[in-house]
């Protein structure tokens, strides 16, 4: 089985082998399918998942994550080559604060304005391949010391609701050891695994990427105590109601298949 395109098929057990060659920045992976691999049978259990899985920017409830669910989210994450943690107080109160800091830059900068709407919908007849249509927008915060994005910046939705959003939100940091490319797709890696785990028991989430978008707040977001890693998302979990999804363009416009066998 070849890897994508342009990509030589990886060698040795592993099913796949990242940034394969040096020289192709644009080769992300060689990838190999084989009848049979523990490695990718321990994830067919999350395929139900998928369909499933999206973001949600409603307020959750003050239900805690139970540990076992933790541990296996931070399991998850780990057996991608990343670091999951949970803050606790008081960084957990610092990392909410940076986040409102974070997002006042974001209502201040002009240019971030024009390019949240690029890729956002309003009304039925936006287009509906990408990016994030009104309803799944969530309602305008009111109170809570969750600072979410607002995707509706500066112009507001005609009758969209406010709401009260967690005191007490459940943050996790994703993190690798480094911030190399390769360290990149380690994280998207471990971000969809542990956002599939979550789905599987349950959980909602959304994202908090506010701090890690500025240079001079990122650095603050590390746990004071350890500051190691670099961390690569922030995640906000617990439970909530559904929530509306987000289109998803069809698998054939984002995934080539090669048949071919290498000899």
């Amino acid at each position: 089985m070849r890897g994508p395109r342009g990509c030589p098929s990886p060698s040795g057990p592993a099913p796949a082998r990242l940034l394969p060659e040096p020289g192709s920045p644009t080769c992300l992976a060689a990838v190999r399918l084989t009848g049979h691999d523990r490695a990718v049978d321990d994830l067919t259990v999350l395929y139900p998942a998928i369909a499933d899985r999206h973001t949600n920017r409603s307020p959750y409830s003050d239900r805690r994550l139970p540990a076992d669910v933790r541990r296996a989210l931070v399991e998850g994450a780990r057996k991608e080559g990343a670091a999951l943690a949970f803050p606790e107080e008081p960084h957990l109160r610092f990392l909410a604060d940076l986040v409102r800091d974070a997002e006042s830059y974001h209502r201040m900068d002009a240019g971030l304005e024009i390019e949240t709407r690029s890729w956002t919908h309003r009304g039925p007849t936006a287009p509906a391949a990408d990016g994030v249509p009104t309803e799944a927008f969530g309602p305008r915060w009111r109170s809570g010391t969750t600072a979410l994005r607002d995707f509706a910046g500066r112009v507001p939705v005609p009758g969209r609701e406010t709401a009260a959003f967690e005191e007490r939100p459940q943050l996790a940091l994703l993190t690798t050891d480094h911030d190399t490319p390769a360290d990149w797709l380690r994280a998207g890696q471990a971000l969809e695994h542990v956002l599939l785990l979550a789905t599987a028991h349950g959980v909602a989430a959304s994202f908090a990427t506010q701090p890690l978008e500025w240079p001079d707040l990122r650095w603050a977001v590390r746990d004071p105590l350890t500051t190691a890693g670099a961390v690569q998302m922030i995640l906000r979990l617990g439970y909530g109601p559904e929530g509306s999804r987000t289109p998803r363009r069809p698998v054939e416009q984002i995934l080539t298949i090669d048949d071919c066998i290498d000899d």
